[in-house]
């Protein structure tokens, strides 16, 4: 057994606890408390004192694609056609990158995740094994969902074959923490009978199923009227696409899709109307309002997720269109853009201004239990309670940028990043400690990065 103590502990399910601690046996917290009262419950454990510092719950970042992470920087976010942009994505990554180019890459995610005190990640990936490859060799948790595309209705039935093989294939991989998904693309990517297929067969499989959904308004035009860059796109294909006229959300409900109870990411494009049926169907959402905004897509109604109780977690896209995985800052980011006309993410009704707006308390829990929630994990993780696996992370308050520390989840929320990340430990192992990873080699990846960054830029 071994005590963690510092000025702060922030177990989320309940208030913060000045001077607390908490207990770790083998790979579960214990007790979690006042330092006073756990050094005299276990007088015989080493104590770990951080000082001033806060312990809280390991960072969840319930939206990540792990495999494109040797993409940040090298194909800029395209605003004017989100289409083109992820051609140019899948290209790349089809006809350019190796298997070998894609296990580096999702390594480098994870470490990456590690180093900013994300204990858990919801990875969605085509290239499933390099996923798993990088959570287990960084020591991560996390779920991996296998892609599925297949926009044409013709080969929805072959596609699903497909998809069975792969999933059949994957389970090997499968560990006690690093567990398997299911991921039909988006609506524009995937046949309706498809998706009616790859939903049903998650219920009754049990597997955790995440898509991408009301993310543009391409998205919108695609599902409502039946044009725009999305429904070019599949008409150049041979592909016909009969618009339902009606929103995203409403279609997925339509389809079944919403009864798999699905992560959805983004967002973006829902009504009061969109919100209240995923709330009714106990589906979740990865609210991403860095990539969003980068992407020019708009922002997501943070707000009004929280007051409809959708259960919702905070997710960093993929760094070629975040460009970071930091949750810290994905958090920040996500109370400020709620608040950016004085109202409810552009709610015109203002009621924000009377005590709706996000707070540094709200945006923290959607980091941690809230992301826990989303990807059906908060009975192992998310908070620190006795009983719950190991996860948490340090984070320092003493820098120059986080003092005076009135508040500390507005210290941690608006004043801190991953740079003030000290520990991260998942199920009681530490695989970050001080500015080094102790799972992996940092240096030979930073050397097997560059040289793979720079064949794939000649």
């Amino acid at each position: 057994m071994i005590i963690y103590a510092a000025q702060w502990v922030l177990p989320i399910s309940s208030p913060p606890i000045e001077s607390g601690a908490l207990a770790v046996e083998g790979e579960r917290i214990i007790a979690v408390g006042a330092r006073a009262h756990l050094t005299e419950r276990f007088p015989e454990a080493p104590i770990r004192d951080f000082a001033r510092a806060a312990i809280l719950p390991g960072l969840i970042n319930a939206h990540s694609h792990l495999e494109l992470s040797l993409l940040r920087n090298a194909l800029e976010a395209d605003e004017a056609d989100f289409f083109a942009w992820l051609r140019r994505i899948t290209i790349t990554r089809l006809e350019r990158m190796t298997e070998e180019d894609l296990k580096l890459s999702a390594l480098l995610g994870a470490a990456e995740a590690a180093r900013a005190g994300v204990t858990c990640t919801g990875d969605a990936s085509d290239v499933a094994q390099a996923s798993f490859y990088a959570l287990r060799e960084v020591g991560l948790r996390g779920i991996v969902y296998k892609e599925v595309f297949g926009p044409d209705v013709r080969t929805a039935r072959e596609q699903f074959a497909k998809m069975q093989e792969s999933i059949a294939a994957l389970r090997e991989f499968e560990t006690e923490r690093v567990l398997l998904g299911l991921s039909p693309h988006a609506p524009y990517t995937v046949s309706a009978p498809l998706l009616e297929m790859v939903a049903t067969y998650a219920r009754e499989n049990e597997l955790p199923m995440m898509m991408h959904a009301a993310e543009s308004q391409a998205e919108t035009d695609l599902m409502l009227y039946g044009r725009g860059p999305f429904a070019e796109g599949l008409a150049r294909r041979g592909i016909e696409w009969r618009a339902p006229g009606i929103s995203t959300i409403q279609y997925l409900a339509r389809l079944g899709v919403l009864g798999a109870r699905p992560l959805l990411a983004h967002c973006i494009r829902t009504d009061d109307a969109d919100i209240a049926t995923i709330a009714s169907f106990d589906a979740r959402i990865a609210h991403c309002p860095k990539s969003n905004a980068k992407l020019g897509h708009g922002r997501a109604p943070f707000t009004r997720f929280l007051r409809h109780g959708v259960k919702v977690g905070l997710g960093s896209d993929s760094v070629a269109s975040n460009n970071t995985c930091d949750i810290l800052e994905e958090a920040r980011f996500a109370a400020l853009v709620s608040r950016y006309d004085g109202t409810s993410d552009g709610d015109s009704s203002g009621d924000d201004r009377t005590g709706h707006r996000v707070s540094a308390a709200q945006a923290l829990h959607a980091a941690t239990l809230g992301g826990a929630r989303a990807l059906g994990l908060d009975d192992r993780t998310g908070s620190l309670e006795a009983g719950k696996e190991a996860d948490f992370t340090v984070i320092a308050l003493d820098h120059l940028h986080q003092l005076p520390t009135h508040d500390v989840q507005a210290a941690i929320v608006f004043s801190s990043s991953a740079n003030d990340v000290r520990l991260t430990v998942v199920a009681g192992r530490e695989i970050f400690r001080e500015g080094r990873l102790l799972t992996i080699d940092e240096d030979d990846l930073r050397r097997r990065l560059i040289e793979a960054a720079n064949r794939l830029r000649s």
